[in-house]
């Protein structure tokens, strides 16, 4: 699959099911714990699990200028580069604030049952341990990176109102 088609079936397929109450810090990194479900391509009926956390370095609005990063995405070989992720995206007027991020997988596992049984689950878990800070995704496994990346752009257009205020704050801070 080309990238193009990646990104299509990513966008249509994608659904943010809970998204972080807890915002984004404005002018230092941030954990973005997720939870990201998948119907598993070689048992069908089962689910994919991939749990982990995107480091993301000042997702503020206005920031200098960095070189793009990705890590963590298993890109892997041939048309999932990075630069051609990163060059994809940049065409389709797609920007990442900080264009650095940093996915760790802490887990892949398979649960036994439909995407919907996992929804459930894993939302009745993130409920029951009040946790604010993680997301929980679904996407396709076969372009997970590309589910990945737009929850996390969804959490830094959420938190746009919020950057906004605290740069006024600190320009303020700055001019007394």
């Amino acid at each position: 699959m080309d990238v193009h088609s990646a990104w299509e079936k990513a966008l249509k397929e994608t659904n943010i099911i809970r998204s972080r109450v807890t915002g984004l810090q404005t002018f230092s990194e941030t954990h973005v714990p997720y939870i990201l479900l998948s119907p598993s391509v070689i048992n069908e009926g089962d689910t994919v699990v991939r749990t982990g956390e995107v480091l993301v370095h000042r997702p503020t609005l206005i920031l200098p200028p960095n070189i793009p990063q990705l890590e963590g995405f298993d890109l892997g070989e041939g048309s999932f580069l990075e630069n051609t992720m990163i060059n994809f995206l940049m065409v389709r007027g797609v920007t990442l604030p900080s264009m650095k991020y940093d996915n760790k997988i802490f887990s892949l596992n398979v649960f036994e049952g439909k995407i919907e049984n996992a929804i459930g689950v894993y939302g009745n878990q993130l409920q029951r341990e009040e946790n604010t800070s993680a997301g929980l995704v679904c996407g396709p496994d076969d372009v997970w990176q590309f589910s990945l990346l737009i929850f996390v752009c969804s959490q830094i257009a959420k938190n746009s109102p919020t950057d906004i205020r605290r740069l006024l704050d600190e320009y303020h801070k700055k001019e007394d």
